[in-house]
């Protein structure tokens, strides 16, 4: 493609629109432009409401390829693939996920993180590589993420996923982006053109940010990783994660303290079995038990000692 063809696509893009209204926002007190902002900012969570269906599809069919022993990985260039990175990194202290349970690939590797890789976005080769790296199997799931639609790194990972039969999902911001045509479920959610011309590390990035939320956490509920609106499956790595997991055990219980650290010892400090420990009366390896017969679901497990 020449410069010329792709200066043309990009100007086709909503995303890359010019909005001549705000040709002055340079000359403007900082306080407009902080209350312009934060406009063009609460339009987004209707953008990303109006494809909530797609969304959820998306969801279900990644929870049951997890559910299999599939992982979940994202793959993007520039502010996207930093995203997906980010997203990917906060599942195991969350959700005590496997490593690479969930996983993060950005075009050009760890570096690209915090510097830009001149032509790693371009390389569709780069994204099969990086792919193959991880020997992706049909139980997994592969979501391309770029605010265009049409970055080659994405659609190139996803278009060797879905060959390889693996399940695909693609994230974009404008809609026709090659990108949802390449995925088995489209997800185009239309912020509009941003504040800065063709910045889509604004709405466009944050956009991307609350769907990936919703795609990890919802799918970690459906996988038994929560109770209720707990997170009982996070891993106690630090002081503030070990306050966190004896409050966990004491809002689903409403046990002592001092029976709160019992189980949580007894346990090894695992919060799902701990709250199994004082809620059904069982000692540790029954509670380590009953979990791995229920899948990992605390719900399924206690309904189990009901029986």
């Amino acid at each position: 493609m020449t410069s010329h063809d792709l200066r043309n696509q990009l100007e086709s893009l909503t995303t890359e629109a010019f909005r001549p209204e705000l040709a002055e926002i340079d000359r403007m007190p900082t306080l407009d432009i902080a209350r312009l902002m934060n406009g063009e900012d609460a339009g987004v969570p209707a953008a990303v409401a109006a494809r909530l269906p797609q969304i959820a599809a998306a969801i279900d069919a990644v929870a049951e390829r997890m559910a299999r022993g599939g992982r979940l990985v994202y793959a993007g260039a520039g502010t996207a693939g930093r995203l997906g990175v980010l997203d990917a990194s906060e599942c195991p202290p969350t959700f005590n996920t496997e490593p690479g349970q969930v996983a993060g690939l950005i075009a050009g590797g760890p570096e690209a993180m915090v510097t830009s890789v001149e032509g790693a976005e371009d390389s569709a080769e780069l994204a099969c590589e990086d792919l193959d790296a991880l020997k992706i199997r049909p139980e997994d799931t592969v979501v391309g993420v770029s605010a265009s639609g049409r970055t080659p790194y994405a659609v190139g990972a996803v278009e060797h996923a879905r060959s390889l039969g693996a399940l695909t999902v693609g994230l974009s911001c404008n809609e026709h982006s090659a990108l949802a045509a390449a995925a088995e479920h489209g997800i185009e959610v239309v912020v509009g053109p941003e504040l800065l011309t063709g910045s889509t590390r604004l709405k466009a990035g944050t956009a991307q940010k609350l769907v990936l939320n919703m795609l990890s956490t919802i799918t970690m509920i459906r996988l038994g990783k929560t109770y209720g609106n707990l997170m009982v499956d996070v891993r106690a790595s630090n002081a503030k994660l070990r306050a966190r997991s004896r409050r966990i055990v004491s809002l689903a219980t409403g046990a002592p303290d001092e029976e709160i650290e019992r189980a949580l010892t007894e346990a090894g400090g695992e919060v799902k079995n701990a709250i199994l420990i004082v809620l059904a009366g069982v000692d540790g390896p029954r509670a380590a038990r009953l979990l791995e017969e229920s899948g990992g679901h605390l719900r399924a497990a206690l309904a189990g000692t009901a029986d």
